[in-house]
């Protein structure tokens, strides 16, 4: 087969090309959801390949552009969707020259002629934080399709491209991009309500056994990367670690354009907001903001201390000093030459201190760390490691979607982790050295924080992954 003869075959078969959705609309409407569940309304999206636009139209785009080689499919979604763009284009010979936050990708690397031109192409038409969203045919479904070909279920196709994820994801590699992360859904491809519930809301979600879901979601970003230097907010929050709030300053070193400190108290019984007042008045050379934290819990203090923070980067410093300061410029360096968009510490590697993690914590933290690796479909080893680092505008747009899972998380580790998740930000984790604290003890109770956190992660995996 010719490239000629895929134009053709598309240019023939655009007329009938609604009749097929209507009877696979199932199919359709899954995909069209699992993609706008993905991509945040209001935003700038470019669908390749947009057949008669309604998946564009699903995304609920601020601005929306289609384009696919038939015409026919062009003059369709123009009449239907006139508020959106639609354009006639082939992306292997691409002519469109503007940028986007979404690239969509849909049923396209099974019929492409070139798919590592067309990678290369469109990556013209991304900016450093662009998103392309693929979804294809799970290779091993190949004799189930052909047959549906055969009794006329579903539309025949020209001879198509089978690629597995790995042979996607390594044209992507070699063109530039990063794979954030692989989903798998749709296990059963006809609505019928009790195997619908069974295979496509449990077991097409469940580890294993969704390698045999049909449909393969793959979110990738450009790596564009620039030696740019960035201001920076440190925010400690502190809860009885009056000994500790003078080291966070003597021992964290100098990196950024500019560093900011914001100490936010928490209700502590040791003066330790006292201490933090006069840390301040010691160095004057210093950007130190002292704060009083509103309500109760970690997550509100860091909440409240982000939105009075003004650095291009915020990051979080625990005040029991546990995770040395003097490892911020990793999280720094990772975060400005672009290795992760949100950076966490892990501290399950290197040999701890003897003190510095109990046991049963050291197991939780093992668990949730396996779990959330399984629901975010991104490598998570340590969840609740205090340190988390990304951009400020990165962190607003967390805020501006907070409310898909809500005012969930006293702690805060949980709350950034599902909203950078949400978002498609790559995570990337700095190994760092777990050390005994100096002063004060833990403020954590296994048990009852224990349960907590899986109640928490009860609800993240309905939201996330049992949706």
């Amino acid at each position: 087969m010719k490239k000629e003869d895929i134009r053709k075959f598309y240019a023939e078969t655009a007329a009938s090309r609604s009749k097929w959705e209507k009877m696979n609309r199932f199919y359709h409407k899954s995909l069209e959801g699992y993609i706008a569940s993905i991509i945040p309304e209001g935003k700038r999206v470019l669908e390749i390949g947009c057949g008669n636009g309604n998946l564009l139209h699903t995304t609920k785009p601020s601005y929306g552009v289609g384009i696919d080689f038939a015409p026919a499919y062009i003059e369709t979604a123009s009449k239907r969707f006139p508020d959106l763009i639609f354009k006639v284009d082939d992306v292997e010979e691409l002519q469109l020259n503007e940028t986007f936050d979404y690239i969509i990708l849909s049923d396209l690397t099974n019929c492409l002629w070139d798919v590592q031109t067309a990678f290369h192409n469109i990556k013209k038409l991304c900016h450093s934080q662009t998103r392309i969203v693929i979804s294809q045919y799970n290779y091993v479904w190949e004799p189930i399709l052909l047959s549906g070909e055969f009794f006329r279920l579903k539309l025949k196709q020209p001879a198509q491209n089978w690629f597995s994820n790995g042979d996607t994801c390594n044209l992507l590699e070699l063109e530039g991009y990063q794979v954030i992360k692989i989903e798998r859904k749709l296990m059963f491809p006809k609505y019928i309500p009790v195997i619908n519930l069974i295979f496509n809301k449990f077991l097409a979600n469940l580890p294993i056994i969704n390698r045999l879901d049909l449909v393969n979601l793959i979110i990738a970003r450009p790596l564009l990367s620039d030696d740019q230097q960035y201001s920076v907010s440190i925010v400690v929050p502190a809860r009885n670690e009056k000994g500790n709030i003078e080291n966070a300053i003597k021992r964290t070193p100098a990196f950024g354009t500019h560093q900011e400190f914001v100490f936010i108290e928490g209700h502590s019984a040791d003066n330790t907001y006292e201490e933090m007042l006069r840390v301040k008045e010691a160095y004057p050379d210093k950007d130190i903001k002292v704060m009083r934290q509103s309500g109760k819990g970690k997550g509100n203090a860091v909440r409240e201390a982000f939105e009075a923070s003004k650095g291009e980067i915020l990051m979080i410093l625990d005040a029991d000093l546990t995770m040395p300061p003097e490892e911020l410029p990793k999280f720094y360096d990772a975060l400005r030459y672009n290795k992760g968009e949100f950076i966490n510490g892990s501290r399950l590697v290197y040999p701890m201190d003897k003190n510095a993690m109990r046991f049963l914590n050291l197991l939780g933290n093992k668990f949730f760390g396996m779990f959330f690796t399984y629901l975010l479909g991104q490598r998570l080893k340590d969840t609740l490691c205090g340190t988390k680092v990304l951009y400020k505008k990165d962190y607003d747009q967390i805020t501006r979607n907070r409310h898909y899972f809500g005012d969930f998380d006293p702690f805060g580790d949980f709350d950034l982790i599902f909203g950078a998740a949400k978002l498609n930000l790559k995570i990337a984790e700095i190994i760092i050295r777990y050390r005994d604290r100096e002063y004060g003890s833990t403020q954590i109770n296994r048990f009852t924080h224990g349960w907590l956190l899986i109640k928490m992660s009860a609800f993240a995996a309905k939201k996330i992954k049992f949706k």
